[in-house]
């Protein structure tokens, strides 16, 4: 018979449920001098401290905050070699464009399957270390059927969510070619790449792939049982979020360029628009306006975008702040969607809140509120972090 450990975390002085049938009744529904019992890797309880029911352990947060684990729901970690010099000549003058990605294509065929999987854990573990405990991944840097499945493979061993972008920008190999790379894109990769994939993704972008490729493409992968997301209006305005909405994507991601159009879209359907100020920030970029969209209705999450050309950062934390400081959020809203947000952009209803049920996921933050998150930007305010129920920080 196979028994579980139950332990109370007690005295947290700010306890964000994501549940607002609890504590305040706000979407965050916090709970004060509040108290989170987890058996096993799942919640079992929430409440105030003095209600804690008997546990094995104990342990005490001291007066700080608890928050679920971030939802890291767009990243890009298959993938060797980095973009200093690019970064440092965008930095002196030089605009952001799709065309850099093709350096990190030609590094990521160059590393061994053991160079790129020690370079997805040592990320993951940055990642971890500043409260990240649910992250997706893609593919994207291979671009050929061998080195796109090899990329999956790889990051199927470190996570469940798991993103064929075999569609990031038409190959090197196919320069004169488009039509035959989206031909070998919905073909011969698309059959390699789809067992070890959930999701599949687009860039549909000026540069990489217009309107009618990218529905082709996303198309094909629904019929292979693989959801789509989109890459969707980051460098100008486009079909990309439209085209999510129609096909049901789970995300459209950057959403940088809107009309009013694209938010009576995102307003109406179900398609999450995932934000991502990491990519503003390193490429001097617009901000996408949070505050428009939150206002047509849709559902926002926040992501890191971590990859090596426009946004290599993996700290959740850091894009908070960005996103309350340049992207009009709230920090309670920058917070639900760097957590519940990207857990809807994930379609998963078992991370991102901290309930009776869900995933044992949980932040102690060196703080008394979660609003310290963007009051004090840059700082390292995760004190542990709680995965599956397993302290591991």
């Amino acid at each position: 018979m196979t028994t579980t450990t139950t332990t109370a975390i007690t005295h947290i002085a700010n306890l964000v449920t994501n549940d607002p049938s609890l504590g305040d009744g706000t979407p965050l529904g916090l709970i004060r001098d509040a108290a989170v019992v987890i058996d096993g890797d799942r919640v079992v309880w929430t409440g105030e401290s003095s209600k804690a029911p008997a546990t094995d352990n104990a342990v005490d947060a001291g007066g700080r905050a608890v928050v679920p684990g971030f939802v890291d729901s767009h990243s890009h970690l298959v993938f060797a070699g980095d973009r200093t010099a690019e970064f440092n000549a965008r930095m002196s003058g030089r605009p952001y464009s799709a065309g850099g990605i093709r350096t990190t294509v030609a590094a990521t065929r160059a590393a061994s399957d053991d160079e790129l999987s020690a370079n997805v854990a040592r990320y993951l573990d940055e990642a971890l270390r500043q409260g990240t405990t649910t992250f997706e991944t893609k593919s994207g840097y291979g671009l050929t059927v061998e080195d796109e499945a090899r990329a999956l493979r790889i990051a199927a061993r470190h996570t469940d969510e798991v993103t064929f972008l075999g569609a990031h920008i038409v190959s090197p190999d196919y320069a004169d070619d488009p039509a035959g790379y989206v031909d070998l894109v919905t073909g011969p990769m698309l059959d390699a790449c789809a067992p070890h994939a959930r999701w599949i993704d687009v860039f549909c972008e000026r540069g990489a792939f217009d309107e009618d490729q990218a529905r082709t493409i996303l198309t094909a992968g629904l019929a292979r049982g693989l959801h789509p997301r989109v890459h969707a209006n980051q460098l100008g305005h486009g079909p990309g979020v439209r085209l999510a909405v129609e096909l049901d994507a789970a995300s459209a991601d950057h959403c940088t360029h809107l009309d009013d159009a694209d938010l009576d879209a995102l307003g109406q359907g179900s398609t999450v628009a995932t934000l991502l100020p990491g990519a503003e920030f390193s490429t001097r970029a617009a901000w996408p306006d949070a505050r428009r969209i939150l206002g047509a209705g849709a559902t926002v999450a926040l992501s890191t975008d971590c990859n090596p050309g426009s946004s290599f950062t993996s700290s959740m934390p850091f894009c908070i702040a960005l996103a309350v400081r340049d992207m009009g959020m709230t920090p309670d809203e920058a917070v639900w969607s760097a957590t519940a947000g990207g857990a809807a952009a994930l379609r998963r209803t078992d991370i991102g809140r901290i309930t009776p049920g869900a995933r044992a996921d949980l932040v102690l933050l060196d703080a008394p509120s979660h609003v310290h998150l963007a009051y004090r930007p840059g700082v390292p305010l995760v004190r542990a972090v709680w995965r599956a129920g397993e302290r591991t920080v």
